[in-house]
Order: structure tokens, then sequence, then C-alpha cells
């Protein structure tokens, strides 16, 4: 989703600003179910790990000191409680929240129904009925921002870098990614999508929605540089 840009600063990070005149930004929420999410080195006996329903919710910010680009993760909620307490004792940056129910189903129409719902918790909300479209649009509300689909898909689908600051210990923790997803692969969705806390982001602006059928996703490494 793009919006005018709210004033919005956290120590170390600056804002990605877009469009002619600056005054647009990137908020995403990218919904997933794992693939027997676990780590690498346990090999075949990942297929015995559950695959839980997660949403991560960012923002798209540049590190001054070293011009690292990055994303920084505002909210993410998972449907499983042990999940979020692995996450939140092992990653740096990652404010998990369990939530209380959450589904991705695919009708057989191709219709792809988004439930997240925090219950009485504090995980963010989305409810979402979308539909493919038969080829990327010409226009939406990215326009505002880039000056095709392609060039909008090239700006937020690659996600190499997660930024963090840890301020107690005067650091930027810096993340780098892998997931590699060829942008054809994308499919644009149409429908409506309602979500309280994407409001409280970024007010009435309009959401557009996108379908990645598989991601591979690899945590290549963790660094830390200066605040």
């Amino acid at each position: 989703m793009l919006t005018a840009s709210r004033p919005w600063s956290h120590p170390g990070l600056e804002l990605q600003r877009l469009g002619e005149r600056g005054d647009q930004a990137m908020v995403t929420f990218l919904s997933y179910r794992h693939g027997h999410l676990g780590p690498a080195l346990f090999v075949r006996w990942r297929r015995l790990l559950p695959s839980p329903l997660q949403s991560n919710w960012r923002i798209y910010v540049r590190h001054p000191r070293t011009g690292s680009l990055g994303v920084y993760f505002l909210s993410t909620a998972v449907d499983r409680t042990v999940h979020a307490l692995g996450a939140r004792m092992v990653a740096e940056g990652l404010p998990m929240h369990v939530l209380d129910r959450a589904s991705a189903l695919v009708a057989q129409d191709d219709r792809i129904d988004l439930l997240l719902a925090p219950g009485r918790g504090t995980a963010p909300d989305a409810e979402a009925h979308l539909v493919p479209l038969p080829e990327w649009p010409t226009d939406g509300p990215w326009r505002r921002a880039f000056p095709d689909y392609g060039r909008m898909l090239a700006y937020c689908v690659p996600q190499d870098r997660a930024l963090s600051v840890q301020p107690w210990h005067g650091q930027v923790t810096r993340q780098e990614i892998s997931l590699g997803i060829p942008l054809d692969s994308c499919t644009a969705l149409s429908g409506p999508v309602v979500s309280a806390a994407a409001s409280a982001l970024v007010g009435n602006a309009e959401p557009f929605a996108f379908l990645v059928p598989r991601v591979r996703f690899l945590l290549e490494s963790e660094a830390r540089d200066p605040l």
C-alpha cells in the first residue's frame, strides 16, 4: 500500500521516500504459510515440524550511516504461540504477536480468502477476499510512485535485508536474506482488503495485492553496524 509519508522516525533509520515529490512510502504486509519452518541443518526431519501461518508488516528504510537499504518490521504475527516465543528469543527486531485465528484459503475459483484475527491480543488484523487478474494492471494506486507494475514489483518484492535498531547497544542489526523470487511469477490480485491495523498506519490509502506462489526463504547472515 502507498500513502503520503506521515512523520516517522526511528533512531538510526530513515524512511525510503517514493514519488516525484518524495511524499509517498510503501507499507506491506506479507501473509504466508510456512513450509515446515525450521533450521536448515534439520534437513529431512523438518517435514515433521508444523507449518504456521505468519504475517509480516514492514516499511522500507535506509541506514544513513552505511547506506544499507532494507525492510523494518513494524509487527509480525503467527498463529502458533511456540513459534512466537521462539522468534522473540532468537531474532533481533522481530516484534512477534500471536493470532487468535488465522486462515489463508484458496477456493475452487482461485479466490483467495485471508483472515488475520487477533482476538483480544495485540496482533494486527486483516480480512481480504481476492481474485487473480489475467495480467498485470496498467493503473492503480502504485502509479503514484512507479511508472508501471513491473517497476513496483522490482522495488517491493526483493526482501534481501531486514534492519532493526538496538539503541541500548548503539547498533543496527542487519539480517541478509535470500528469497530469489522471479518477478514474472507474481500474479496481480483484485478485491477488498479490510484492516484496522493498516488503516492506523496509512489512513485511507487504497490497497493493492499480488500473489507469489512459492518462496524459498534463507537467512544467510546477521551482522551489526554502528548506530
